[in-house]
């Protein structure tokens, strides 16, 4: 399969490279297993990765999209360190106030702020299904946790998943988003969160996926 693994950060994905010998963002595809790789290190932030990955799709036509990458959870049932896959991501922040009220983008009817993601393989069944919003701004206070809670139910949020699948919808590429929790979404307090950890799992989930991957 011709795959893309798409990151914010190469810290997120450089466990992996490193146990194949790699040093950096490697130019082309290589070969791992029967796959066919190319890796996309977009930057933090929603603009960053549908651009680097608007880029991507130019190039070459791919099997598979996947993003992997840290996020926080709403929810202390999913432990620190524990694997997510993120089945629908929203754009949580696009829309207008009036006054003391949101409005979505979608209420407006400006447009979609609900994206999914498309792959489904049998490797990801152990994998909790949550859904998540995307946000420019990560959540760090009590009173806008509960307003976003409220209107969306997330279980996670990060700053790429959304358009990521959107992205990917928009090329017509199979999608699959699986993230590791680092933090709670709370009152900032970094000396509850875990990226090290985060960042082990998830590479460790990355290789063992790719390597039973059909």
């Amino acid at each position: 399969m011709k795959i893309l693994i798409a990151a914010a950060t190469y810290a997120e994905i450089a466990p992996f490279l490193n146990a194949l010998a790699v040093t950096g963002i490697p130019d082309e595809p290589i070969i791992f297993d029967k796959h066919e790789l190319t890796f996309v290190v977009s930057g933090v932030g929603m603009v960053s990765m549908a651009y680097a990955l608007g880029k991507a799709f130019t190039k070459r036509k791919y099997d598979l999209a996947i993003n992997v990458g840290i996020a926080g959870s709403f929810s202390k049932k999913i432990k620190i360190g524990q694997l997510v896959e993120v089945r629908e991501d929203i754009f949580s922040e696009l829309g207008a106030e009036d006054d003391e009220e949101f409005i979505t983008l979608e209420e407006m009817q400006l447009g979609d702020i609900f994206y999914s993601g498309s792959f489904r393989d049998p490797s990801t069944t152990d994998l909790q299904k949550v859904k998540g919003i995307t946000v420019n701004r990560v959540h760090g206070n009590e009173e806008s946790i509960e307003n976003v809670l409220e209107m969306f139910t997330p279980k996670v949020e990060s700053m790429e998943g959304a358009a990521f699948f959107y992205a990917c919808e928009e090329a017509e590429i199979p999608s699959l988003q699986v993230r590791t929790i680092s933090n709670y979404v709370e009152k900032r307090d970094r000396n509850n969160w875990d990226i090290p950890l985060a960042v082990k799992n998830i590479n460790i989930w990355l290789h063992g996926f790719l390597k039973n991957l059909n």
